[in-house]
């Protein structure tokens, strides 16, 4: 892989790593408090513990995963597709804070061992089989979806945590009623730094500054999020426009070792003989594995220099990182679209970048809490906009459908399902609606017929491979065939035929005499004698 880890490239991975950070980090506490129902825990007493499952994924997902990938731009941490997968274990294992969790932990570290085996045999070639069509749904069904929900957030309604992707929210609204009750609860400070970021990230996306060596240097976020902590210091007092606590980024700052290690919530390993746990193990596995190879598509079609990830080599990968992260209490890992389609903006040259931000989420979380808790949750949500925008840009829509409508209709329809369930879901729906289509081509293009031709003669060409999908069409046209007609059936360039294809057309033969049709073979030996062998 070219352009890896250089000293020349390590300006632009440090600035990536670091604007990843910031995108990353209210995503890992959103996750984590949606993934452990947060909401049925009285009081929310253990905040510390519940956010920390979700620090813990973006760290390994940093630095373990970020270190074995083969993928340039790739991130890897906590994901939202895998919510309510992890919700309902946690709650049939008896919930977060009755033991459910460690139990569920010890889930992930056996998912991550089936996901390195996965790895072991080559499996990753499934990936392979996705239609572009699909891929470019899903990326601009998650730019969409990730608009949608931090806009309440970018005018300062944060009744929901940032990483929850569902259609339904923890307050029991969903995602359009969220954005109705927002237009009732705008907070006129968090919107005002929302709009000022915003701006900033627009203008340090032009040219201008892109051309300049110095201000180049400053990455957009960064100082979005630096002026947006000025603004709301400033507006402290200010009745109506101070930024209270809430709308800020929450993060555990444990006063001693003591709070410290109590946040951490290991795996049971007394309960690695319940069948429950190996079956949410392989769920988990399954799931990710899919989400992750789904991502790795996504992030090559967007990568600048077109790279290939070896598909096998990221199973391994996350394998090792979920075994990891099972062994710390942290949640599942996959890689992200979010986190990686915001480091091939930042800039990013090489796979460091992924590194450097699971580095800045340690050092950061573990040195000074403090100044991340100053951050308003509106200007990371501007941050957020902009990459929704970006993913699900009207140039990359309006592109799909002057593609054709074999691209556009599973385009949409991956778009029009993870909007009203979730990726996975969506993207299923959208494979299925490709296959039909594929299914449709293949039974027009299985063969081709020339009726007007200068022998008068009906010519019937078979293509290189007849399946039995392609019997239907062709007993079709046989049939439509009047009588009296010579007919010649053309296989000189098929390679192979099935049973069923072979048995339709020797049907046809042996009754071309009772409706005087006159019918000549040609290449009939592959016919008759796989016929015969049939038999």
């Amino acid at each position: 892989m070219k352009d890896q880890f250089s000293i020349k490239n390590l300006k632009f991975d440090v600035a990536s790593g670091l604007v990843v950070f910031f995108v990353a980090l209210p995503l890992c506490l959103g996750i984590s408090l949606a993934s452990t129902s947060y909401k049925d825990i009285d009081g929310l007493n253990d905040f510390a513990g519940i956010v920390m499952p979700g620090l813990i994924a973006g760290i390994v997902g940093g630095i373990v995963v970020g270190s074995l990938s083969g993928s340039r731009y790739g991130v890897s941490g906590p994901a939202a597709g895998l919510i309510t997968i992890v919700g309902a274990a946690i709650i049939e294992f008896g919930g977060f804070g009755n033991g459910g969790f460690e139990k569920f932990a010890l889930a992930v570290a056996l998912g991550g061992v089936i996901q390195f085996l996965f790895g072991l045999i080559k499996a990753g070639f499934v990936a392979y089989y996705i239609p572009f069509s699909v891929i470019k749904g899903m990326l601009a069904g998650i730019g969409i979806t990730i608009f949608l929900k931090e806009l309440p957030h970018f005018f300062g309604y944060d009744a929901n945590p940032e990483g929850q992707s569902a259609l339904d929210q923890p307050d029991g609204h969903n995602t359009f009623e969220e954005i109705w009750l927002m237009l009732d609860n705008v907070h006129i400070g968090a919107t005002i730094v929302a709009f000022i970021s915003l701006m900033i990230l627009v203008i340090w996306g032009m040219k201008f500054i892109k051309k300049n060596k110095f201000l180049n240097l400053v990455p957009g976020p960064l100082l979005a999020i630096i002026v947006s902590i000025g603004i709301a210091t400033a507006l402290i007092g200010i009745s109506g426009f101070e930024i209270s606590k809430s709308h800020l980024v929450s993060v555990p700052q444990p006063e001693s070792m003591k709070e410290f290690t109590a946040m951490f919530h290991f795996p049971n390993f007394n309960a690695i003989s319940d069948p429950a746990v190996w079956r949410v193990a392989l769920v988990v596995a399954l799931v990710a594995s899919i989400e992750s190879l789904l991502c790795v598509e996504a992030t090559d079609k967007m990568d600048p220099h077109k790279g290939r990830t070896p598909m096998n080599r990221e199973l391994r990968a996350q394998g090792i990182g979920n075994v990891i992260s099972g062994l710390l209490g942290g949640l599942p890992i996959t890689q992200v679209i979010v986190r990686s389609s915001a480091n091939i903006g930042a800039g990013a040259k090489s796979k460091s970048s992924a590194i450097i931000h699971g580095v800045f989420l340690v050092v950061f979380i573990l040195a000074i809490p403090g100044v991340l808790n100053l951050i308003p949750r509106a200007s990371l949500a501007a941050v957020l906009l902009l990459i929704g925008w970006k993913l699900a840009s009207p140039k990359s829509v309006i592109q799909m459908i002057k593609s054709g409508w074999e691209q556009y209709i599973p385009f949409f329809v991956v778009i029009g399902v993870m909007l009203a369930t979730d990726l996975l879901i969506g993207v299923g729906a959208g494979l299925a609606v490709a296959m039909i289509i594929i299914l449709y081509r293949n039974f027009e293009m299985s063969f081709f017929v020339k009726t007007k031709t200068a022998d008068g003669k009906i010519h019937i060409h078979l293509s290189q491979h007849t399946t039995f999908l392609n019997k239907a069409s062709i007993m079709r046209r046989l049939d439509e065939i009047a009588d009296g007609k010579e007919v010649i059936i053309d296989l000189s360039e098929t390679l192979s035929i099935d049973f069923d294809v072979k048995e339709a057309l020797n049907d046809f033969i042996e009754g071309a005499a009772d409706r005087e049709q006159t019918v000549t073979v040609i290449g009939e030996e592959k016919l008759i004698q796989n016929v015969t062998m049939g038999h």
